[in-house]
């Protein structure tokens, strides 16, 4: 049994189910009972039951047998035994609470998890291939005729009156200054007329008579 493509198929069934914080240890220096331990975590019960379904589909297409599987009248800790591997999914309280890595975790596996599937196409690839340059210029000319146009000032509407025929317009109104200014007396005749009105109102003073010196 090559225990490199049953720890693959393992993690490939995980992974189908988006499985949390995989983890894979050699465990070959601590039991002869297997040679790798797999945990990994579900957020309920019914994702880790599906991940549990998962991987034991992937392991047997790969035409590794699966022994039995423990914990999913429950849900929170399931345990799928592979022979040579042994998948742990749990709950991430129940993960917390037992902390299997200081048990099983001495030595760690490296892989390469999040691998792309076969027919999926990858998100930087784009959808669709880029066009000519030619097709390119020509996509680009109308958008700039319409700039033009929309650069273009606008024709000033004429409003309804000017268009109706035989519409008068109102004469225009006279403004302070165009009106006539008011000829003003000269200063000087003004005076003379307020004093000429005054002698005929004040009556003549009669004139004093004369004294008479008595002669020596």
């Amino acid at each position: 049994m090559d225990i490199r493509k049953l720890q693959r198929a393992i993690v490939d069934g995980l992974e189908d189910v988006k499985a949390q914080d995989i983890q894979v240890f050699n465990t070959e220096h601590l039991s002869p009972l297997f040679e790798r331990v797999i945990m990994a975590s579900g957020l309920s019960n019914r994702q880790t039951k599906a991940l549990a379904a998962s991987v034991r589909d992937a392991v047997r297409s790969h035409g590794f047998p699966v022994m039995r599987t423990e914990g999913e009248d429950n849900g929170e800790w399931i345990i799928v035994d592979c022979g040579a591997a042994v998948a742990h999914i749990m709950q991430p309280e129940i993960r917390r609470y037992y902390h299997l890595e200081e048990i099983w975790g001495g030595k760690s596996v490296k892989m390469k998890f999040g691998a792309v599937s076969k027919g999926l196409v990858k998100a930087s690839a784009p959808d669709e291939a880029p066009a000519e340059p030619k097709q390119r210029a020509a996509t680009k000319k109308p958008a700039a005729k319409y700039a033009s146009r929309s650069a273009a000032p606008a024709p000033a509407r004429k409003s309804a009156a000017a268009k109706a025929p035989g519409a008068r317009k109102a004469p225009a109104r006279k403004t302070a200054a165009s009106a006539p200014v008011a000829k003003k007396a000269p200063a000087r005749a003004a005076a003379s007329t307020a004093r000429a009105q005054a002698a005929k109102r004040a009556p003549a003073k009669k004139a004093a008579p004369s004294r008479k010196t008595p002669r020596a």
